[in-house]
C-alpha cells in the first residue's frame, strides 16, 4: 500500500524555498557592525558618535536645528580678555589715527589759504611799487601839459598810451575839485575863506594825487576853502 504521507512531506519539502543566513559580521549596507543576539553594541564615546549614518530609530537633524545648534555654540564661546582689551586698544588707535588726519586737513587747508592770500599780497605790493616809482614820471607829463608842451605830437601820444596802461593796472588820479575835503586823499596847503559854502572844499589842486583800489599811494596836495 502506497505511503501516501510520506510523498505528501517530500512534495512540501520540495516546494519550500532554501534559507539563507548572513553571518556576516559587517552589514554590507550600514557599514556597522554587527552583534549577536543578546550582546549591546559598545557605546561610543562621550561628545562622539558611531561612523555612518545616525544610530537606527532616531531621526536627521534638519537644517534648522543644525543652525541652532552651530549658533548655540558659537554664542558659548567666550572671547579671551586679552583679545578683548586689544580690540578696544585697536578701535581707539584707529579715532586717534583719524583725529590726527582731520587736524592735519584742516591745517594744510589753513596753509595753502595763507599762502594764496601772501601771494595775492605780494603781487599787489609789486604793483604798487612799480606805480609809486612811476608817479615823478606822471608829475611831469602834467606840468608839460600845463605849459601847453603835450598839446600835439609823438609826445603827446606816447604820454596818454602811458596813462592809459597804468590804468589798467588799477591806478585812478586824485585831482577833482569843487568836492568835500577828505584828509584821507587830499592834503591842504592852504585855507582860504569861501563864499557860499557850507563845509570844507577842495578849490583847487596843486599836484594830482594818486591811489590803486582802496589804497592810497600819495594824498592830492590841494587849496581848501573853508566857510567864511
Amino acid at each position: 500500500m502506497p505511503h501516501h504521507g510520506n510523498e505528501e512531506e517530500h512534495n512540501s519539502s520540495a516546494n519550500q524555498e532554501p534559507v539563507i543566513r548572513d553571518n556576516r559580521k559587517v552589514d554590507p549596507v550600514t557599514g556597522r557592525a554587527r552583534h549577536p543576539e543578546g550582546e549591546q553594541p559598545a557605546e561610543a564615546p562621550l561628545g562622539e558618535s558611531p561612523v555612518g549614518e545616525p544610530p537606527v530609530g532616531e531621526p536627521v537633524d534638519s537644517d534648522g536645528d543644525a543652525l541652532a545648534q552651530a549658533e548655540e555654540i558659537l554664542n558659548g564661546i567666550e572671547v579671551p580678555a586679552e583679545e578683548s582689551v586689544a580690540q578696544g586698544a585697536g578701535h581707539a588707535e584707529a579715532a586717534e589715527l583719524k583725529n590726527d588726519l582731520l587736524r592735519l586737513q584742516a591745517e594744510y587747508v589753513n596753509y595753502r589759504k595763507r599762502v594764496e592770500r601772501d601771494r595775492a599780497v605780494a603781487g599787489e605790493m609789486a604793483v604798487i611799487g612799480v606805480l609809486n616809482s612811476l608817479l615823478p614820471v606822471l608829475d611831469d607829463v602834467d606840468a608839460a601839459r600845463q605849459h601847453g608842451d603835450l598839446t600835439d605830437g609823438p609826445f603827446a601820444a606816447i604820454a596818454t598810451k602811458l596813462e592809459n596802461a597804468l590804468k589798467t593796472y588799477g591806478l585812478v588820479r586824485i585831482d577833482e575839485t569843487g568836492v568835500e575835503f577828505d584828509p584821507t586823499i587830499h592834503e591842504a596847503l592852504i585855507q582860504q575863506p569861501g563864499e557860499d559854502i557850507e563845509v570844507d572844499t577842495v578849490s583847487q589842486v596843486l599836484r594830482s594825487g594818486y591811489r590803486s583800489g582802496e589804497r592810497v599811494l600819495r594824498a592830492a596836495q590841494v587849496i581848501v576853502a573853508v566857510p567864511a
